[in-house]
């Protein structure tokens, strides 16, 4: 459904904010914190993973760059996927990425708050939770460039982190520190070799090394609201490998350099580890502040994320119309609102539930994830496939977007084999409750 231009969202992102969008969507805690877990299971072979897994990013996102330029109408990426895949996929694709950010941003939130007890110690979770829901829901709530300066910022300064350590742990390894000689490189081949698990470690690493470029993607939820889309998404999607070989290859090669990879805690951040090594004062509060802007980086975001996949789907006549209205501030308010109480009650849900039910429930999002860049990689292919019937210009086989379907095919199985039994089926219950709703809401 068509609308006027009072009626259309601010096109008020630069390009400046989409690049720290980008960057920011891929760096989060579990870059932060989670990248133990993957050296724990691949050991020093786990960079292969995390560059395997940018090669697959980059083609995702050029094939999202590429239907983004032709279609300069589109707001979110499910309006790239719906005109190619059928009015189902959008449909399926939409709803599960708005469950998987309403999840995310719960996590994330009850995260903020475990960070911040670290320095008032004195301070209920919940209050704390409510002080940083209450604070992300205020920043969205004002023009679309206020989020865009908070990402802005809060991306800044984990990059910052990231290249203060890859110059200064890529320096110390040659020149030594305190009382600790140079190490070179032997640290990468001295403890069980560069595969001390084999190929069965990187493949296991592989699943948390996907799930930790989640939120790359989020650059296709933009496009309603960037300033010359056309021009900004292509160059972001570009640049996508640079950012992942500088901001997580590298540092992950200092880490399993500078420290033995069996050395690393799976419980404590190994920048950490390897800035206590260092000798370096006030570590961990350096590193809690900077966890503490990652998950808070994530909860603006899937703020965002949430409320204006919410409002196209209303838009479009997948959602209530309820959630089609647009303040002065041309924000989606209605829809911005029904988020927040669903981070409300998730907050709620993470701190009271009983056992492993949200780890449960948490088993979602990695499953959106790889559907949502698998439906764009197909979406892609197909639509250079349609371009056949026009011989205006040669049609290259998009070889690129045919990898990474593949590939993300075969990790999607691993998730399904690795997963814990009941977080499967939560998910898979889900998808078929969003899929038998897709008749309802064609009826409306």
């Amino acid at each position: 459904m068509s609308t006027n231009r009072k009626e259309e969202l601010a096109r008020s992102l630069k390009a400046r904010h989409i690049m720290m969008i980008a960057l920011g969507g891929a760096i989060g805690a579990g870059m932060f914190k989670g990248s133990s877990t993957s050296i724990d299971m691949a050991g020093p072979g786990v960079v292969l993973d995390y560059l395997f897994g940018g090669i697959i990013l980059l083609f995702v996102m050029q094939g999202l760059a590429e239907m983004a330029v032709r279609r300069p109408g589109a707001k979110t990426f499910r309006e790239l996927i719906e005109p190619i895949l059928g009015r189902f996929a959008g449909y399926f694709a939409g709803w599960m990425y708005l469950l998987d950010w309403v999840l995310v941003m719960a996590a994330e939130t009850a995260a903020a708050a475990v960070f911040l007890q670290y320095w008032f110690h004195h301070v209920p979770l919940w209050v704390l939770s409510l002080v940083v829901s209450i604070v992300i829901t205020a920043i969205n709530l004002y023009q679309v460039n206020i989020y865009g300066e908070t990402e802005f910022w809060l991306a800044g300064i984990k990059i910052a982190v990231l290249i203060l350590f890859i110059l200064l742990g890529g320096t110390l390894l040659f020149t030594g520190y305190s009382n600790h000689p140079a190490v070179g490189l032997h640290h990468l081949t001295d403890s069980g070799g560069f595969l001390p698990h084999g190929i069965r470690g990187l493949a296991s690493a592989m699943l948390v090394v996907m799930f930790s470029f989640g939120g790359s993607e989020m650059v296709g939820m933009t496009l309603g609201e960037t300033e010359n889309p056309e021009r900004v998404i292509p160059r972001a999607a570009r640049t996508v490998i640079y950012r992942i070989l500088v901001f997580y290859v590298l540092p992950i090669l200092v880490i399993v350099s500078l420290v033995p990879w069996n050395g690393l805690s799976t419980v404590q951040s190994p920048f950490v580890t390897v800035f206590e090594a260092m000798g370096i004062p006030y570590a961990g509060d350096i590193m809690n502040f900077v966890m503490l802007t990652a998950v808070l980086s994530a909860t603006n975001t899937g703020m965002y994320a949430a409320s204006r996949m919410l409002y196209n789907q209303a838009l479009d006549g997948q959602a209530p119309r309820f959630f089609a209205s647009l303040s002065r501030r041309r924000v989606p308010v209605r829809a911005l609102l029904v988020s927040t109480s669903f981070l409300y009650i998730g907050v709620i849900v993470a701190f009271f539930a009983q056992g492993k039910t949200f780890d449960y429930l948490m088993v979602i999002p990695g499953y959106s994830v790889l559907i949502v860049w698998m439906l764009l990689a197909a979406a892609h292919m197909r639509s250079r496939f349609a371009q056949l019937e026009s011989l205006t210009q040669p049609i290259r086989f998009p070889a690129g977007s045919l990898f990474a379907l593949l590939s993300l095919a075969v990790i999607f199985v691993g998730v399904v084999v690795t997963s814990p039994l009941y977080g499967t089926l939560v998910s898979l219950l889900t998808m078929v409750l969003i899929a038998a709703t897709y008749g309802l809401a064609q009826k409306e």
